[in-house]
């Protein structure tokens, strides 16, 4: 898994959250659940993602993010040195203004944020699983920075608070934390300035494997999509583990994995485009040898393109098994 898996209709109106750009402020109204039993009703969508990760094979599972409205505001607005009241606003990867989380002091993390999270999926499952949080980078670009006027030195506090709760994710059990950067192909200009900088900060000093997702966006959302990275050989210089990529969308020429001989790779082999078809395994199986001309077994690592979020779960879970079942094929033969 990337990060996300669909949320059940019970617990959030799936069509106010298809229908909108992906919330950088919180969005209590999403919720279909009163507030003194979210929790409880996280705790059982969690349960339903995880055990449809496992029904279909997936080796390493995430908590789907059922607790989270998008994949970075829920780290990012439990920061100090962010007003949330009286949000700010920036342009999303698509050219659209959004409201965003104003910054107004310096960025502390007081507490931790996502370690019960981790918690309880550690509880749940034997299997490796995998903790997601946003990168600095990324959320540098996700606010509207009314105090250090330094997009540069945001990044690197941001990075600071990342680093202090990716410690104790590990802590709580994870075996692998990643950071989710998709903002490195938008604003690729940008990330040539400080965005590996501020990477390494985050991932300093990690007692685990560490990752880093980058992406063109949810394909729900992002239609106009390049046909290659612009900002992915100078990950090689990060210090995170594993790299994640999508590929099947846009068919990318993964000769660009070239650029990257000693990161293990996560490359996308699932298109998850609103109108994509479940693949059949045959298909799945070709995008996995294409890999396999590039990266040796041994560094690579199969997964969806992008999160699941937008997807039914239905059709999410028929490709995840595909996954699997290609995962398996291709196995026997290497």
């Amino acid at each position: 898994m990337v990060g996300s898996y669909p949320q059940p209709e019970w617990l959030i109106d799936r069509a106010r959250l298809g229908s909108r750009l992906p919330p950088r402020v919180r969005a209590q109204e999403l919720w279909r659940i009163p507030p003194d039993l979210l929790e409880q009703a996280q705790d059982d969508a969690t349960l339903l993602a995880l055990r449809d990760q496992e029904h279909a094979g997936i080796d390493i599972v995430t908590d789907g993010e059922m607790r989270r409205e998008s994949y970075s505001n829920r780290f990012a607005t439990a920061l100090e040195g962010m007003d949330l009241e009286h949000p700010g606003s920036a342009l999303d990867r698509t050219g659209h203004p959004n409201p965003v989380p104003r910054v107004v002091g310096q960025i502390r993390r007081t507490r931790p944020v996502q370690v019960r999270d981790v918690e309880f999926l550690r509880a749940n499952t034997d299997r490796v699983i995998k903790a997601t949080l946003p990168g600095p980078f990324t959320m540098s670009q996700q606010a509207q920075d009314d105090h250090y006027h330094d997009e540069a030195a945001l990044a690197m506090d941001l990075a600071a608070a990342v680093n202090e709760e990716m410690h104790d994710l590990f802590a709580a059990g994870a075996d692998i934390v990643q950071i989710d950067e998709p903002y490195l192909q938008a604003r690729a200009e940008k990330a040539q300035r400080f965005a590996v900088r501020a990477i390494n900060r985050a991932v300093q000093g990690a007692p685990g494997v560490t990752a880093l997702h980058t992406c063109f966006g949810y394909a729900h959302i992002v239609h106009d999509r390049p046909h290659g990275y612009p900002f992915l050989a100078e990950l090689a210089e990060t210090d995170v583990d594993q790299i994640s990529l999508e590929s099947a969308q846009q068919n990318v020429d993964l000769a660009i994995l070239r650029d990257l001989p000693e990161k293990t790779l996560i490359v996308g082999v699932l298109d998850l485009a609103d109108e994509s078809p479940v693949e059949d395994v045959a298909t799945v199986a070709a995008r996995i040898r294409r890999a396999l001309d590039i990266v040796p077994p041994e560094r690579l690592v199969l997964a969806p393109d992008c999160g699941m979020k937008y997807l039914p779960r239905a059709k999410a879970f028929a490709k995840l098994r595909v996954l699997a079942q290609a995962a398996a094929e291709v196995r026997g033969e290497v």
